[in-house]
């Protein structure tokens, strides 16, 4: 069956169920797709263009848009509304919109759409007027379903072209995988504009007939208000909100004992996190792995699969191997880049034909940049970016393994490791820390931690002081914005 039909059967076989509750309402399934019809009346009419924006709060809006666009066989492009201004403007004019979805409130966070882009402000829409569309088009598995651009941590964001069926199979493939079934609820904190966003927390609870609870705004104990009302059994989120969550002065066991998967993706989990929150609410963080290009989950390590900092098997279909340098096969447990190549791998970049080719090696696999080794029984374990490696004195140094080091002590909350040249090892790791709450900086009892806990070639060079980090929307950190910093101020502070 294809994606479209799945969701609008499960819609309508069971019309009065909750679909999806919001910070603002309730929506019964058969409202969901009722919308959705009325949406695509005003599409149709005020726009001949194949890809039509949409911006709005994480809610129901966003899957009755999305369901609107893809009925008139339109190509959905989700507007990140955390954008720089030329960044929004870049991917509008990249993407050829002449309309954006969106309510007000989006309009004037973001300051207007760019020139040329005419806003649908759904809270002015007339639902009266005009009869709704009651046919869609078909969607078959080929077609150009979305654009998802990347968070443009470097350079501008690329559009992620992602056909219907690379959805499907992924939806299928995480289904397979946990066993999801329609009695499952869903806690959804990510933004839909993100990839964890839309596949897992939007179109699996669509196209599976379960329940989702959405909150537009990540606030801890708004997230615990939710979990006893609704007593969902999935929660999504990156490792920062995991860490924000263990904060929660009356928050309990208990609040947290209905959640089955507690999954985390987006970044590494800090062991410390990860440990803190098993410890406080009983609950183990499983980690996954995939990317916007992947649509995007490719790996899971589902409870009864724990080991530590894996990431776990790689999903049914999803092929998965692990090259050198020289672009030969590395030997069992040995490190390289991860590529991939499945089903739920995109077709390419938005009008970046070189980019594309690049992207993909001679057997069509997916370069992914991270490195990562597989274990006898075939676990992932992360261990870097390609991008982010540094070179000290001949030596590969990943980042993380001084970020780990670093969250570990009491005073960190986060950390970020960085290179900066030197002339006699090439390389030198220079680390950015920001303190929990009512912590003081100390550098120099961090390198003597680090000196206690690191061989000595990567003890960072410099510890700086950062509060708060610079992060994407998603949570990342911009690495790009700490060598900017680096520049600007050469000397430690």
């Amino acid at each position: 069956m294809h994606l479209l039909r799945q969701i609008q059967w499960n819609l309508l076989r069971r019309p009065f169920r909750q679909a999806i509750v919001d910070d603002q309402r309730t929506w019964r399934a058969y409202e969901l797709q009722v919308v959705a019809w009325h949406i695509a009346r005003h599409v149709e009419r005020l726009s001949t263009r194949e890809r039509i924006g949409i911006m709005v709060p994480t809610s129901g809006l966003f899957p009755a848009a999305l369901m609107a666009v893809w009925s008139l066989g339109k190509t959905a492009v989700p507007l990140n509304y955390l954008l720089s201004r030329s960044d929004l403007e870049h991917v509008c004019r990249d993407a050829g919109l002449d309309l954006c979805i969106t309510v007000g409130p989006m309009l004037d966070f973001v300051g207007g759409l760019p020139e040329g882009v005419q806003a649908l402000q759904l809270e002015k829409l007339s639902f009266g007027g005009l009869p709704p569309i009651r046919r869609s088009r078909p969607m078959p598995a080929d077609r150009l379903a979305m654009l998802l651009y990347t968070s443009g941590t470097s350079g501008k964001p690329k559009g992620v072209m992602l056909t219907a069926g690379n959805f499907a199979a992924n939806i299928a493939q995480i289904i397979g995988r946990a066993r999801f079934n329609p009695q499952d609820v869903l806690l959804g904190v990510l933004p839909q504009f993100h990839s964890m966003g839309v596949t897992v927390m939007t179109l699996l609870p669509l196209a599976l007939g379960c329940k989702v609870v959405y909150s537009a705004r990540f606030v801890p104990k708004r997230i615990f208000e939710l979990a006893r009302s609704h007593r969902p059994s999935v929660m999504v989120a990156i490792p920062s909100m995991y860490g924000a969550l263990r904060t929660v002065k009356d928050a309990t066991a208990a609040d947290l004992s209905s959640l089955r998967f507690v999954v985390s993706g987006g970044e590494p989990l800090p062991q410390a996190v990860a440990d803190g929150f098993q410890e406080r609410f009983g609950k183990r963080i499983c980690e996954g792995f995939g990317l916007t290009e992947t649509a995007p989950v490719c790996n899971w390590c589902l409870p009864e699969e724990w080991r530590e900092r894996s990431v776990g098997r790689a999903l049914d279909g999803v092929q998965e191997r692990i090259v050198a340098a020289d672009g030969s096969d590395v030997t069992a447990q040995g490190e390289g880049e991860i590529r991939i190549k499945g089903p739920n791998v995109m077709q390419g970049y938005w009008n970046l034909a070189e980019e594309t080719a690049a992207a993909f090696d001679a057997e069509g696999f997916f370069k992914t940049g991270d490195i990562g080794r597989i274990d006898s029984d075939g676990h992932l374990f992360i261990t870097g970016r390609l991008k982010e490696m540094l070179i000290i004195g001949g030596e590969n140094v990943f980042p993380r393994e001084i970020e780990e080091v670093l969250d570990r002590h009491p005073t960190v909350k986060a950390s970020a490791c960085i290179g900066a040249a030197d002339p006699s090892r090439g390389e030198v790791p220079i680390a950015f820390v920001e303190c929990k709450e009512g912590e003081s900086f100390d550098a120099a009892a961090l390198r003597a931690w680090c000196r206690e806990h690191l061989p000595q070639f990567k003890v960072p060079r410099d510890i700086r002081h950062l509060d708060p980090l610079p992060r994407n929307p998603t949570g990342k950190i911009i690495r790009r914005a700490l060598k900017q910093l680096l520049e600007d101020t050469p000397k430690a502070q």
